[in-house]
């Protein structure tokens, strides 16, 4: 299944607010982005993307030809280490998951096909999915399915893993899908192993914790008057964003008349978009994106 980008008019649409500007793609994913921002661009702009998978830069090396068009393999919590002196018009995150990774059994992101249990989105690099799983503790996995997953039935789950593992190692999708049925019976549209998958994705990946890192060097890559435009999936994610966007508050010492203000390095732009029903009529993975917009002061 091809990639079809979320909120792509909306996104761009804030973005691009100078079409001769340099601008940063922080998850390229299949270049859905990045290759509609190379045709909205002046011949004098340009475009950085970043991604920590060697499939997806690979993938941007043969497919987009183009002058304007740099692609570097890293994860995005490492911009410092890629951009020096170099200051951006705009700055795009979509945190979400490539649907080619979901659709390629061998990656091992969906419950829907049968593959190796990997789910790791740079897989040359950590543990992957089913190493976890048969290692960690069955508290361990309680805790990351509730925490990552909002997952009520975690401790049952992390149960049942336990008791299969001792038998033979979950190696598969299918495997982990089929011990998670057996704890939950399936209700409404929603997989029973949902929750447990981007869990263990995001546990896998450390994604949150990358998240949040990359959030606090974005103001050193951005122009004064940059946007930065956020495209999350769940509620953890935005929480996240959310949050660190809020202006802070300083204190001074308490001899001071005023002895607190408001420090605020963003404008809020856009506090919540989300798709449109005709979006999600058409692409229902769209369903549960949120979309923020910030401008640098």
């Amino acid at each position: 299944m091809l990639h079809v980008p979320v909120l792509l008019e909306e996104s761009l649409d804030f973005l691009l607010h100078n079409l001769s500007g340099s601008y940063l793609d922080l998850t390229f994913g299949r270049g859905s982005h990045s290759q509609e921002i190379l045709k909205r661009l002046s011949p004098n702009g340009t475009l950085d993307a970043v991604d920590r998978d060697k499939d997806a830069v690979l993938y941007g090396k043969e497919n987009i030809n183009d002058s304007r068009f740099r692609i570097h393999h890293s994860n995005y919590s490492e911009i410092d280490k890629l951009f020096l002196n170099k200051h951006f018009d705009g700055i795009i995150l979509d945190l979400g998951t490539c649907s080619t990774h979901l659709d390629d059994p061998t990656r091992g992101f969906s419950f829907q096909a049968n593959g190796s249990l990997d789910m790791r989105m740079d897989a040359s690099r950590g543990f992957s999915a089913s190493e976890w799983v048969n290692s960690a503790s069955e508290m361990e996995i309680s805790e990351i399915l509730y925490k990552f997953g909002e997952e009520k039935a975690s401790r049952k789950i992390a149960s049942a893993i336990i008791k299969s593992r001792e038998i033979k190692p979950i190696e598969t999708t299918f495997e982990l899908s089929n011990i998670i049925q057996g704890v939950i019976k399936r209700n409404g549209k929603t997989h029973p192993a949902t929750k447990s998958f981007q869990a263990i994705r995001i546990h896998v990946n450390d994604e949150l914790h990358h998240l949040k890192i990359v959030l606090t060097k974005l103001e050193k890559f951005l122009k004064l008057g940059g946007m930065v435009v956020i495209i999350s999936f769940h509620s953890l994610e935005d929480r996240i964003v959310k949050n660190f966007f809020k202006p802070t508050i300083q204190d001074f010492p308490k001899d001071i008349p005023i002895n607190s203000s408001f420090k605020e390095t963003y404008r809020c732009i856009k506090k919540k978009v989300r798709p449109s029903i005709n979006e999600i009529k058409t692409n229902p993975r769209s369903r549960s994106a949120v979309m923020r917009v910030f401008s640098k002061l």
